[in-house]
């Protein structure tokens, strides 16, 4: 089934998120919380809006007030939004302040809300924001979400692995073009024209190849230069779709991983066997670390693991940032997307990413593509 990017959330989905943030705003005794952050305003209200994309400077896209549980969104109109969300609490993209304090005010407890919290500010945010609701405390609104998102729904659970599965399809795609003389940009190209068949427009990373160098573990070369036979590719790419992330990578070679990247599949195997043992739901985060120097091989630059959802979820674990990854704590309905990074010098390296969700019996693969596979 093709997919489509302009229908709301289920009406299951919308109500089950809305709850956990309820219920968090009620546990951290926050009255009215102020979303800008995209993910959030997703995640919340449920509804793929238009005219967000790109670098812009925080505004109120989505207000949520605990006590009625009334939702308000920034939308240029009501294509896709639910019944839920009346017409009157659609409020049109302005650039005047007067008229977001105006908004702002009409909210359902605004002159009386003791607690409201946001996801981001700015000096000219501030000073609206408190003359919006002027007896209120201002907390921080994303420490809340993070909290909410990081636990998966049984739901979301089931979003990613769809986006998975349109990722990894138009990623094999790409992989099937790969001949030598191909560049970067070519597999890209066909990466993209695939996800687009299948109805998706927005890839979640730029770039889905990468020609591995024996030289240096993290040296590329220009993104049109034609990949030779012998040269390992890491393939790496995923979709929003419906507003969740699904991501996937893995080695290939136009002469086939298994003879070109014979030297390293040893020790990348170790390598997996470590990280998904350690993705128990009790870890800590840091165990994904310890992974890498179980196996002899040094941390990566780019993230060991990271947290899947409507956007960017916790936990990010980056040897960049090894006491966060020490506090972090893996919990069961978690999803990550897990790296494996082996380079030797005059080979290159493998590189692989899985999408894996936490539970209480072991970890559990989101892609059809079985890691042993991978590159074979």
């Amino acid at each position: 089934m093709t997919e489509t990017e302009v229908r709301p959330d289920t009406a299951a989905l919308r109500s089950a998120r809305r709850a956990r943030v309820l219920a968090e705003m009620e546990a951290s005794g926050v009255d009215i919380l102020i979303a800008g952050r995209e993910p959030n305003a997703r995640y919340i209200a449920g509804v793929p809006r238009l005219w967000i994309n790109g670098s812009r400077p925080f505004g109120p896209g989505c207000v949520i007030e605990r006590a009625g549980g009334s939702t308000h969104i920034v939308s240029t109109w009501d294509e896709g939004v639910p019944d839920d969300i009346p017409h009157e609490n659609l409020h049109g993209i302005t650039f005047n302040g007067a008229n977001t304090l105006a908004w702002l005010t009409k909210v359902d407890g605004a002159a009386t809300a003791r607690k409201v919290a946001t996801d981001g500010l700015m000096p000219s945010s501030l000073g609206l924001i408190r003359r919006a609701f002027p007896s209120a405390e201002l907390v921080d609104g994303e420490q809340l979400m993070r909290r909410v998102r990081a636990v998966k729904l049984p739901e979301e659970i089931e979003a990613i692995r769809a986006a998975v599965r349109i990722a990894e399809h138009a990623l094999g795609a790409a992989e099937a073009a790969l001949v030598a003389g191909t560049t970067e940009r070519e597999l890209t190209g066909v990466f993209m024209e695939r996800m687009a068949e299948a109805g998706i427009t927005t890839p979640s990373t730029q770039d889905i190849a990468w020609v591995t160098s024996r030289s240096g573990p993290w040296s590329r070369s220009t993104r049109d230069a034609s990949i030779a036979a012998d040269d390992l590719v890491a393939l790496d790419a995923g979709v929003i779709a419906r507003g969740y992330v699904g991501e996937v990578g893995w080695p290939a070679a136009v002469g086939g991983v298994a003879t070109v990247g014979a030297a390293l599949r040893g020790t990348w195997e170790g390598l997996w066997e470590k990280l998904l043992a350690a993705c128990r739901p009790g870890n800590p985060a840091s165990r994904l670390l310890d992974a890498y120097g179980a196996a002899g091989v040094p941390v990566p630059p780019m993230p060991v693991a990271r947290g899947l959802g409507n956007g960017n979820d916790v936990p990010l674990v980056t040897g960049s940032l090894p006491a966060t990854a020490t506090e972090l704590r893996l919990e069961a309905g978690m999803v990550l997307a897990v790296t494996a990074y082996v380079w030797a010098e005059g080979v290159g390296g493998l590189y692989g990413k899985a999408p894996v969700v936490l539970t209480d019996s072991g970890p559990e693969l989101l892609s059809t593509r079985p890691l042993r596979e991978a590159g074979s």
